[in-house]
């Protein structure tokens, strides 16, 4: 059996010609599950990371994958995921270094908390694994840095879960149509990505049994654990309602600088990345010049740091401007409809995770796109007709080939820094300037400094 699952990635020309595999064409749509060749070539995944993205990511592709290995730090979620997911059978561990040892084990699949991405990405592509990482890639610009070159280094397929860019009927249709230049030179891309949550002050409370704190904040400083549960409230039937809990783990971590981005690297992941594409396909360069606007904040923060350290912090509202080369413009918002908006000299289209509108989309009535637009556009991988299941087959099929995913390290990080780029000019409340050939920023020494952030002891990434 473990041979067979080795053979699913090594034997890659083989089973391309084996498939059959053809590139697709939109009216004739050919699926990973046309490729498989029988019940013994499941892929054998090790999972770092059992919370509710994995349980999500899992369950999308469970007809391709058998979950063999389990790491987490949480011992509850990793035996709830086990037993829903592996029948009981995968080996747990507290520490991933163990699954990365596993010769059995040729695919990884990353879904942490984003402070703890980069360092099992690295020594995973280091292990000689591919690596299905959930977004945001990284919690810093230079962490990506580091990513990118290892991944050139090492050649391991690594994709990154913003499963946007396999969401055919709307996302990657968009896309076509810049593409195929029903908007004509984009002069102006906006992310609508909708403002953050603040907290009331969250007192330290005890430790859950079975959670290694210690081992969850990993890179990030050493603080207390925080926990907050408010009284019941009523729902939309009268019936008791626990709010959601303030704390600064699990899924709250996303409101701390100190592990995430905030808004702006959780959702513009998505957006943001949405915007760049079609800049992208539009010919236009991704070397902004500058990032700045307006940020605020449920805190106080000092020299780029929240002064107060028993609550939320990231941003609430924002509103960023992107300057580019030649004038083209990105606004990052929190204020409007969430999507993407594309304005070219041609006309402009609104997309969104519900709609895809706006006159050019009116005009495929009578002049539809041609039909491998939306394959060329999707790099003639085979589709899936759902985007979580999509891009995992969209990367399953990477693995296999060899050929390199839609949504990749270097131009994910390439969408990335501008989020980074806005969250850093949030922290500091001033204009950041860019400098992308150098990949530094630009007259300001401050700003240049948290491009990076140390590594708690103990917690370094192994390099080999």
């Amino acid at each position: 059996m473990k041979d067979s699952r080795r053979g699913f990635l090594t034997s890659c020309s083989a089973a391309a010609v084996a498939s059959g595999f053809i590139p697709y064409v939109f009216s004739q749509p050919r699926t990973l599950a046309d490729e498989t060749q029988s019940k013994n070539d499941r892929v054998a995944l090790g999972l770092i990371g059992s919370g509710s993205i994995a349980n999500a990511n899992i369950g999308a592709a469970k007809e391709w994958i058998d979950v063999v290995a389990i790491a987490d730090v949480d011992a509850g979620r990793a035996a709830e995921f086990n037993a829903k997911h592996a029948g009981g059978k995968a080996d747990v561990y507290d520490d991933y270094r163990r699954i990365l040892e596993r010769k059995d084990i040729d695919v990884i699949h990353v879904a942490t908390p984003d402070h703890w991405h980069t360092k099992p990405v690295v020594e995973a592509m280091l292990a000689g694994k591919d690596i299905y990482c959930e977004k945001p890639l990284t919690l810093t610009i230079d962490e990506g840095k580091l990513i990118r070159r290892v991944q050139k280094e090492t050649g391991r397929v690594v994709q990154v879960g913003t499963q946007q860019r396999s969401t055919f009927n709307l996302f990657v249709k968009a896309m076509a149509m810049v593409a195929e230049g029903r908007l004509g030179r984009i002069n102006k891309v906006q992310a609508a990505i909708g403002p953050a949550p603040s907290s009331p002050a969250i007192p330290v409370a005890a430790v859950p049994q079975g959670l290694d704190w210690n081992r969850w904040l990993g890179p990030a400083p050493s603080v207390d654990y925080r926990f907050f549960q408010g009284p019941a409230v009523k729902d939309k039937d009268g019936k008791d309602k626990l709010p959601q809990a303030n704390t600064n783990c699990h899924y709250e971590f996303r409101w701390w600088y100190e592990y995430s981005g905030g808004k702006l690297t959780d959702w513009g992941a998505h957006h943001v990345d949405m915007a760049a594409w079609a800049l992208a396909l539009n010919g236009q360069p991704l070397a902004p010049l500058s990032v700045g606007g307006m940020a605020k904040h449920p805190v106080e923060f000092k020299d780029g740091m929240p002064v107060e350290k028993d609550r939320y912090n990231t941003a609430t509202e924002f509103l960023f401007t992107v300057e580019f080369p030649g004038g083209t413009q990105m606004v990052i918002r929190h204020d409007t409809d969430n999507g993407v908006l594309i304005e070219g000299d041609k006309g402009r289209i609104f997309v969104s995770r519900g709609k895809l509108s706006g006159e050019p989309v009116d005009a495929l009535k009578d002049n539809p796109l041609p039909e491998d637009a939306i394959a060329k556009v999707y790099k003639n991988l085979p589709m899936e007709h759902n985007e979580r299941k999509g891009h995992w087959a969209n990367f399953l099929h990477c693995a296999k080939t060899r050929k390199e995913p839609i949504s990749d390290v270097h131009t994910h990080m390439e969408a990335l820094n501008i989020c980074h780029l806005a969250g850093i000019s949030a922290r500091l409340g001033r204009t950041v300037k860019w400098d992308a050939a150098a990949q530094q920023v630009v007259g300001d020494e401050q700003a240049n400094a948290m491009l990076a952030r140390p590594y708690r002891k103990g917690f370094e990434i192994e390099m080999g």
